[in-house]
């Protein structure tokens, strides 16, 4: 994706002292005229308003403030001498930069309510303007702020139900295989199926992109659908960028941007092909261990034979409740002659786990 600068806008901080909240360019608090420490974090305004004036967009773009190594006085970036104790900036510390701070809050802010008198005070307002108490911060602001979300807990009801859930899972993986009994069984039947499927040529239809039509298709309606994205613009594209987000720029201002992407657009096209489908299939079958193929000697004209099936079935009887096994070749089937003898694993649901010849 590609970072887009929407704007710059000015940032906020609030006193440690006194708990006003003063523009982010401002050095000294409103409330109580302490400087800013160099710890204090800059944070969104209730509502921002993207900076239009030259000279503040220029100092916004121009890096995160220094503070002095000797006096902690806030300078601004590119100042190689503290403005006010004239200390060399050199191994001033720089404030951190690209912390983002939320959503580009564009929309109106609503009030904020002192909860000791019930005065309603702008959103920005750190103390109430009738009684002079602290106010809390506003639900839009602990909407907006970027945190880890907490780990969801789940209702007793969920918790109970995901219990049975894996109790039950657990059963019936036990029954299906865990083996319960071994028993001797003779075979009583057997019984086998071969499919053959006759195909002919039939117009089928697909869907693909324009350049990948095969030529000897015979084309259908398009439309238009997203292809590819890629960081760059491109022919037949269209951008489409996210939410903007506020960056602090450690200045007391910060950059709102957005990610952008393009996605790029495509005919879409049907198209029918004439190609070998299957429309009937030729079916053979018995009870003995005897299995042939279908004879596809008397197909149509424009038909073939296509994909072939086979299917194997055995019943073994012990103490007169019968078992149904199915070989998975006819070299196996060829094994279970009539009247031979298997030792059958068993497992809770009468399922046959393992099969091997008696001794």
């Amino acid at each position: 994706m590609t970072r887009k600068t929407v704007g710059y806008v000015e940032l906020v901080w609030t006193c440690p002292r006194c708990s006003t909240k003063n523009p982010g360019p401002q050095k000294f608090c409103n409330g109580c005229g302490g400087p800013q420490p160099d710890n204090v974090q800059f944070e969104q305004a209730a509502q921002e308003k993207l900076l239009t004036d030259a000279g503040a967009i220029s100092r916004a773009k121009a890096g995160p403030d220094i503070h002095c190594p000797y006096c902690g006085a806030r300078n601004p970036a590119g100042v190689k001498f503290c403005g006010s104790c004239g200390g060399n900036l050199a191994e001033g510390l720089a404030r951190q930069k690209g912390r983002v701070l939320g959503a580009f809050r564009s929309g109106p802010a609503p009030k904020v309510k002192c909860p000791a008198c019930g005065t309603e005070n702008a959103a920005d307002a750190g103390r109430c303007s009738n009684c002079g108490s602290p106010l809390p911060g506003t639900s839009r602001e602990a909407a907006s702020a970027p945190a880890t979300a907490p780990a969801r807990r789940l209702p007793v009801p969920l918790l109970a139900v995901g219990g049975a859930c894996l109790l039950l899972g657990a059963l019936a993986l036990y029954l299906l295989t865990g083996k319960r009994d071994t028993v001797e069984a003779a075979v009583t039947s057997v019984h086998w199926e071969r499919t053959i499927a006759i195909e002919a040529l039939r117009p089928v239809e697909h869907e693909d992109w324009r350049d990948q039509v095969p030529s000897q298709a015979t084309p259908g309606a398009c439309h238009e659908e997203v292809r590819d994205t890629q960081d760059s613009q491109a022919p037949n594209s269209v951008e489409v960028c996210g939410t903007p987000y506020t960056v602090d720029l450690g200045n007391g201002q910060a950059e709102i941007v957005t990610d952008c992407y393009y996605e790029i657009y495509d005919d879409k096209c049907s198209y029918t092909l004439n190609e070998w489908t299957a429309i009937d299939r030729l079916v053979v079958s018995g009870d003995a261990l005897d299995p042939i193929w279908p004879s596809d000697s008397n197909l149509a004209a424009g038909e073939r034979p296509g994909e072939r099936g086979e299917s194997y079935e055995v019943v073994l009887t012990a103490d007169g409740k019968a078992y149904t096994y199915s070989p998975d070749s006819e070299t196996e089937f060829f094994s279970f002659a009539p009247a031979s003898r298997w030792l059958l694993g068993i497992n809770a649901l009468g399922g046959i786990l393992t099969i091997e010849p008696a001794p």
